[in-house]
């Protein structure tokens, strides 16, 4: 009556996990369609941002990386959560490592152009892929790679307790069908034995068992691949199946762990019961290490491709996303030269676009607000996306291919004691340092050397911004020190924003315009607020005596 009983549960709640798990599939598919084009709206801790960079960290090499300056600089973080379309840990691990390395080879950006445009393209096989792709999902605390390189981690110890402890349950249910009172009593007593140590030893257990289901995701979505035929995709669907069969054992030998750590249905719940019963996930995970230890590069490969396929089909959806777009076309010539036509940025909603052709330094000028740093900020991020997911927010551009660099947002070092001088200076050297090399490069400066005072900071902005007059150098510099348009007049180009005074406001139009801004309207500004007349009338007279005369006269305090 008891074990009727006990199959009787087990039916009816595997018709209700059969019944979610349809639901749930349905409402997948449903999220997919829906999120197609559209901007994710899932949130990341700084804790999760700093585990998703350590795969582009491990993967890198000696390639060009776009440091954390740039990359804070330019929001970068931003532009990676509205491009991160991606259902795996796989596709946004290697879609921050496609941001965070820009590519100079034209090979690797035609190939990664061709699946975008095929994932745009073919519906069918884009869902298909996504709904496998689900099956590894996101993680949480940790990257998938974090998770697995964890593994290696785990004391290599003898299962000889688990082993016993699971011969005991083996001999409890004997005894039940033998003398089922003395066996009810066994059976309920291993319950209460292996459930307390089960719960016990997971404590240490957990985090390696959690790190092997990830691996078992991943081979999990591996053997769906392998029954896919898409020929546009062959090469990386043949990679697959090699690195699957030759990680077949490890799938063999943990077959529990699979239904207990890598599915969410029936099976899963069945496992929970029986590994905790019988010790199998203990005694699977201490016999599948060593098998775990030699398919590390396999493990690396199934990342890598699941996560070029996944980062592809994430760049296909920004695309729709986007008002427009144009494919970047770049050049092979030594003098380094930026071409660009109505230019806009992804996070700005109805931006404005803005034009530009050079092939030397760019100095911008105009007030606070008017558009300078949102400029400057455009040009850089296109020129990243640009040599990364192929995409540019423009109708044109035209282009070599640069390395990125910027020093735009710097604050203090307090817990490094540096003022914010020393920061500025320091993260200016580095530009200086590297357009010592011969590649091409594009460094953005907005307010050169603003921690310092007005005669030294004209006097070493000039310097140093002649110092980046390079042929394979372009420079976009911001200032509001209109001096510097005069000094750098034949190596920069001048260009300014400029506002329109309102009688109680002011009106940015955010266009670029030639030449070096001349309104003077700072003061303006002041009197249209409700500043004293007082202090209004003697900053325009200060200003016209130091316009004239190229001296400041001495204030007296009070009104």
């Amino acid at each position: 009556m008891l074990i009727a009983s006990i199959v009787f549960l087990f039916i009816v709640a595997a018709c209700v996990m059969i019944k979610n798990n349809r639901a749930r599939k349905a409402f997948l598919l449903e999220q997919i369609r829906e999120g197609w084009g559209k901007a994710p709206c899932r949130e990341y801790s700084e804790y999760e941002l700093s585990s998703i960079k350590r795969y582009s960290d491990r993967t890198r090499g000696d390639q060009f990386y776009l440091d954390d300056i740039t990359w804070n600089d330019l929001d970068m973080d931003d532009i990676f959560f509205l491009i991160n379309n991606t259902m795996s840990s796989c596709g946004e691990d290697y879609l921050y490592s496609v941001l965070r390395i820009p590519v100079f080879d034209e090979q690797v950006l035609n190939e990664r152009e061709r699946l975008i445009s095929f994932f745009g393209t073919h519906d069918e096989e884009r869902i298909t892929l996504q709904k496998i792709f689900s099956l590894i999902g996101k993680m949480k605390d940790l990257s998938l790679t974090d998770y697995i390189y964890r593994i290696g981690e785990a004391d290599r110890k003898k299962r000889g307790k688990y082993i016993v402890l699971c011969l005991c349950s083996l001999a409890s249910i004997i005894i039940l069908f033998l003398k089922p009172v003395a066996g009810v009593i066994c059976f309920l007593a291993m319950c209460a034995v292996n459930v307390s140590v089960h719960i016990k030893d997971s404590a240490a257990m957990d985090p390696y068992l959690k790190s092997l289901s990830c691996v078992l995701r991943v081979l999990k979505a591996a053997d769906e691949m392998k029954k896919l035929n898409i020929p546009e995709l062959d090469s990386y669907l043949q990679r697959v199946q090699k690195d699957a069969l030759t990680m077949k054992p490890i799938r063999k030998k943990s077959r529990m762990l699979t239904n207990a750590k890598g599915m969410d249905d029936f099976l899963s719940l069945l496992a929970t019961y029986i590994n905790s019963f019988f010790m199998l996930d203990f005694i699977q995970f201490y016999g599948v290490l060593n098998e775990y230890d030699g398919h590390i590069q396999e493990i690396e490969e199934l990342i890598e491709t699941i996560g070029i396929l996944d980062s592809a089909i994430a760049a296909a959806s920004f695309r729709v996303f986007l008002p427009f777009w144009s494919l970047p076309v770049f050049i092979d010539e030594k003098q380094a030269c930026l071409e660009v036509q109505d230019l806009y940025h992804p996070l700005i909603p109805d931006p404005v676009t803005n034009s530009i052709s050079i092939s030397k330094g760019v100095l911008i000028t105009g007030s606070n607000a008017s558009g300078k740093s949102t400029f400057l900020k455009m040009i850089a991020v296109n020129t990243i996306l640009s040599q990364s997911i192929h995409t540019c927010m423009a109708s044109k551009y035209r282009a070599v291919k640069f390395k990125v660099m910027t020093s735009m947002a710097l604050h203090d070092n307090l817990l490094g004691g540096e003022s914010y001088f020393i920061v500025e200076i320091k993260s200016l050297k580095r530009i200086l340092d590297e357009a010592d090399n011969v590649e091409p490069l594009l460094c953005i400066i907005d307010e050169v050397l603003r921690g310092t005072n007005t005669i030294e900071r004209i006097a070493a902005s000039s310097e140093i911004l002649s110092a980046l007059n390079l042929p394979h150098v372009v420079c976009f510099a911001a200032t509001h020190d209109i001096e510097l348009s005069l000094i750098l007049k034949d190596v920069y180009e001048n260009y300014h924003f400029e506002e329109e005074v309102l009688e109680n406001d002011v009106k940015f139009n955010y266009l670029l315009k030639p030449g070096s801004a001349n309104s003077r309207n700072a003061i303006t500004l002041l009197e249209k607020l409700g500043y004293d007349k007082k202090i209004v009338k003697g900053a325009r007279e200060e200003a016209e005596i130091f316009e004239t005369k190229a001296v400041w006269k001495p204030v007296k305090g009070g009104r």
